[in-house]
């Protein structure tokens, strides 16, 4: 793309559309389109990234693999996280990735290949790095997979399980304009943070997720936020704020379950046509089988509400259409498939679930998507190809994979062993974000004999591999997007040339790809250009067979985005199962919604029983450990970027405080600390340790602090004190019990000190360390 007079291109993430202003080679700015009503700043700071100091410009391998070859790093091969790189040519980069796989694969087989991506890499259709690795590992014979996902493990499972599944409870989620038409009562157990609204897996055309909230209240729905955090629903919706300890909203669900159906307002007939197990969760309910009746004045000491605010809700809740939502933070904890088991079941005895405005949230207010009318045009998409073997871990469990390959793990009822992975391929998706106990992790890493990563930037991965081949961002490639669930599609126009010596991920893999014998199978032929218009025309297709005429993507890129057709809307699930549950079984073994599950109960797995149960967990405020790290940690989704993306850019930077993340603590705690607004500060457990930027704020219930995933982990020295304010290295790597196995990141006990003396300087947004 030659040098032009400055001129505007429409582009697309997973955060909006904007229009970017460019000369044909650099981006100058991103604007937001002029179309979307409420859009989101987070795109505005990328172009400053392009051309940061930790751009990656050429291949590195990583000075004691260079110099020693594959295997586990330690000795002469130096440490993954403390070596230094060398700058190496395309070839030579090229042929040491092809014949690390092609040795590991005739050596160990298929499933010593690990292949690591993210469904949040791009919101492009074709440039998907999690679809790129994919096919490219399935036609190489197949690789170890990952199964559910970081954000929502635990509800994916038990809803699986007793829900009919998670799809199923996605396709039930009350909508927005059906609760302002009912008037509902909105209980919404962590909140509905508007930060999360921002962003969708594969891109937003409109953002109107919180004008339709506010809409919601302006004709009658209430809110309540139940959540240590007062900024975890918009101001607009005036809602009841109830100030619970984490990790105690199972516990309050049962109250208010409790005071419903002794007050005979349970929906009977719901229950004993469309569940099953009643019987033996309301004797537990009602202390019949444990002898504690699980009132308020019970749930009371253990949430830290009191016994008043839990009864008065109950009262609310009677005989009014009601949604009880949970968002992805619950069930992110110990015992984490409790919660949402419990919501749903909650929702079925208040009787609106399968209602119009009513009934189980699942996960609203975690994504733009949740809460609007669902999308049903599905766009083409990268085929990834035919799964060669069924070799796989839970997505949480990779540090457990690494460090007792062999071993056995439970997962979903079954038992499975861990593969004993060697070469690990990351493409899209960064584990020093994502993953918890960092320290461990480290550990872990050591372990491999081989580390390939796809990155735009010398972050924690890149400094954690061995192979480092850079790769274009998302300004920087042709493609269009169309998010999950969104009525959109929209227009990814090249912005800006990569750097020299920068590739897309499709030409790197295709480069690997000639060098093992499958170049032909992986392009089949086609250049990036010819498959980006080969997918969108496809999905024009698909249009036209819904008697809808989509523009030609020449045209598409001249106006932005356009509507996509949607089919006729279906019934919900749990619409069908209250109309008549025989002639509309949902996926379970009865057909039914399982209050009771024999078939969980038959695992007999330790934390999780047969139906939903409050147990306490590991870490919380009424653990013995809250003696000695007496703060409960929160981690949720950032306000200035998705997860860890482009932390290097302006509109992140511009958030931090000290250079470093922020957390938010109240000010009972921080005066018993000596701690001021904008101190540097140092949090701690016995896990590890991180500096961070203090915000004083009676926006946090006492006893709380909140620090925001996503800060780039920037290590110093062999302690492992995290300088930038990274959560996970503070939160237990441990399962949310032994059926999903998801991340429990949110029980997690701290204590936090004013950090005296001359701070580390961070590091991370640094160049690459080299070697000659």
């Amino acid at each position: 793309m030659p040098s032009s007079a400055p001129h505007e291109v429409p582009t697309a993430g997973h955060f909006g559309t904007y229009l970017a202003e460019t000369d044909g080679t650099r981006v100058l700015g991103l604007r937001p389109d002029p179309a979307d009503p409420e859009p989101s700043p987070i795109g505005l700071g990328v172009p400053s990234s392009l051309t940061a100091p930790s751009r990656l410009t050429a291949p590195y391998v990583r000075r004691g693999y260079l110099e020693h070859g594959p295997g586990p790093a330690g000795g002469k091969r130096g440490v993954r996280g403390r070596d230094t790189y060398v700058r190496v040519d395309w070839d030579t980069a090229v042929s040491l990735t092809a014949d690390a796989l092609r040795d590991t694969i005739d050596v160990h087989g298929n499933a010593a290949v690990f292949g690591g991506s993210y469904g949040w890499g791009s919101a492009g259709r074709f440039h998907h790095p999690q679809s790129q690795i994919h096919r490219f590992l399935n036609l190489l014979g197949g690789y170890t997979r990952s199964v559910e996902s970081y954000s929502s493990a635990a509800m994916q499972v038990i809803l699986r399980r007793v829900g009919g599944g998670y799809a199923a409870g996605l396709a039930s989620n009350p909508i927005w304009r059906e609760i302002g038409e009912q008037r509902s009562l909105v209980v919404a157990f962590g909140g509905l943070p508007g930060r999360n609204t921002q962003v969708n897996g594969g891109g937003i055309g409109r953002h109107t997720n919180l004008r339709d909230q506010r809409r919601a209240r302006e004709q009658g729905a209430e809110f309540v936020s139940i959540s240590p955090l007062r900024t975890d629903i918009d101001d607009a919706l005036d809602a009841t704020r109830l100030p619970a300890r984490p990790g105690t909203d199972v516990a309050i669900m049962l109250a208010l379950a409790h005071e419903l159906v002794v007050a005979g307002a349970h929906d009977v007939d719901f229950l004993q046509r469309c569940t099953v197990g009643w019987n033996r969760f309301e004797d537990y309910l009602l202390g019949r089988s444990d002898g504690i009746p699980k009132t308020p004045a019970w749930a009371a000491p253990i949430s830290g509400l009191p016994a008043g605010d839990i009864g008065d809700l109950a009262r609310r809740m009677r005989g009014r259409r009601t949604v009880i939502t949970t968002s992805y933070s619950l069930q992110r904890a110990d015992h984490g498939e409790q919660a949402p088991w419990m919501a749903l079941t909650l929702a079925a005895i208040s009787g609106s679930l399968g209602r119009p405005g009513g009934g189980f949230g699942a996960a609203l207010g975690a994504l733009h998507q949740l809460g609007l009318e669902q999308s049903r045009f599905h766009p083409a998409a990268l085929p990834q190809g035919l799964r060669r073997i069924d070799s796989f871990i839970p997505v949480a469990r990779i540090a457990d994979m690494l460090l007792h390959p062999g071993e056995q793990f439970d997962y979903d009822g079954g038992r499975h062993t861990y593969p004993d992975a060697r070469l690990l391929y990351w493409v899209g998706g960064n584990p020093f974000h994502h993953h918890q106990d960092l320290n461990r992790l480290v550990r872990a890493w050591q372990r491999p004999d081989t580390v390939v990563v796809h990155e735009h930037f010398a972050n924690a991965l890149a400094r954690h591999a061995d192979i480092v081949l850079p790769a274009a961002t998302w300004l920087e490639r042709d493609d269009f997007a169309a998010g999950a669930a969104d009525p959109y599609v929209s227009a990814m126009v090249r912005a800006a040339q990569p750097p020299p010596g920068v590739r897309t991920d499709h030409t790197i893999l295709a480069a690997v790809a000639d060098k093992l014998g499958i170049a032909d199978e992986f392009t089949e032929g086609r250049s990036e250009q010819e498959w980006v218009e080969h997918l969108y025309e496809q999905t024009r297709d698909r249009a036209a067979r819904l008697g809808a005429t989509l523009p030609t993507l020449d045209e598409l890129r001249r106006v932005g985005t356009v509507a996509l057709p949607q089919p006729p809307r279906t019934v919900a699930p749990y619409t069908a199962l209250r109309a008549d549950p025989a002639a509309n079984p949902i996926a379970t073994p009865s057909g039914r919604i399982e209050i009771f599950s024999d078939t969980i109960a038959g695992f007999g797995l330790p934390g999780c029983p047969g139906h939903p149960t409050w147990l306490e967990p590991k870490e919380w405020l009424g653990a013995p450990a809250a003696v000695t790290y007496p703060l409960h940690l929160v981690s949720g989704q950032p306000e200035r970027r998705l997860h860890s993306q482009f932390d290097n850019g302006s509109h992140s930077s511009a958030g931090k405080v000290a250079g470093r993340e922020p957390v938010l603590l109240n000010p009972v705690d921080a005066a018993a600390r000596g701690i001021v607004d904008g101190a540097v500060v140092r949090i701690h457990n016995a896990r590890g340790a991180c500096l961070a930027g203090a915000v004083v704020s009676d926006a946090i219930r006492p006893g709380v602090a909140r620090l925001s995933t996503g800060a780039w982990y920037d290590p110093s020295g062999p302690d492992g004190l995290d300088v930038h304010g990274n959560p996970n290295v503070l939160t237990g790597d441990r399962g949310t019990s032994p059926l999903a196995q998801g991340p429990s990141a949110h029980s997690c006990l701290v204590d936090i000190e004013r950090f005296e003396g001359e701070p580390p300087r961070v590091t991370v947004f640094d160049p690459l360390p080299t070697a000659p």
